[in-house]
């Protein structure tokens, strides 16, 4: 069993009903340990931090009497802080090319909305609609560079709503790419 550490970027995408919000760029970081299976496959379990989420902008308007009056523009951004407990099964194309698959188990600490508009007081509120977990299934590919150093990359599908029922339905999906760095 191998043991190590891991960190990268995160660029995540966000979908409200139909729209498509902007992309959110964060990082991850955390620890892994890798059990081989046989000389082609590996399991692998992981325990990152990241933030997922997206950016929006919609016109802000105000009725005066029987007038639509613009207020300018209203900035959202939708950031959930997750501890994420990625599992994947690896198989070795070649000893140091591996493609993975698996099931990230997000975990929410956090979910809130900020925006540059006043509302009851407060830029930033938090989000209640969140589901404390979420499942994201995945796709991924990694390198070793050598016995310690390696880069991998990972898709992770929106195939489940992260909000709660009877709330706005959401979905995110994220690509996750790094490095990372194991002890022996």
């Amino acid at each position: 069993m191998s043991f190590g550490v891991k960190g990268g970027y995160t660029l995540s995408s966000m979908k409200f009903f139909n729209t498509q919000l902007d992309s959110k760029s964060y990082f991850y970081a955390g620890i892994l340990a890798e059990q081989p299976l046989s000389s082609k496959f590996g399991l692998q379990a992981e325990v990152l931090y990241t933030q997922l989420g997206g950016k929006e902008i919609y016109p802000g308007v105000q009725l005066v009497g029987n007038e639509i009056v613009n207020m300018g523009d209203m900035k959202f951004e939708y950031k959930l802080n997750q501890i994420q407990v990625p599992i994947s099964l690896k198989y070795y194309l070649i000893p140091n090319l591996s493609a993975s698959v698996g099931m990230n188990i997000g975990i929410n600490i956090s979910s809130k909305i900020k925006t540059d508009t006043i509302f009851n007081g407060e830029v930033t509120t938090n989000s209640e609609g969140s589901k404390t977990l979420n499942f994201f299934p995945f796709l991924g590919t990694e390198y070793k560079i050598n016995e310690k150093f390696f880069v991998d990359a990972r898709y992770h599908f929106n195939f489940f709503e992260t909000n709660k029922e009877n709330t706005v339905p959401t979905k995110i999906g994220f690509l996750q790419a790094g490095v990372g760095y194991r002890f022996k």
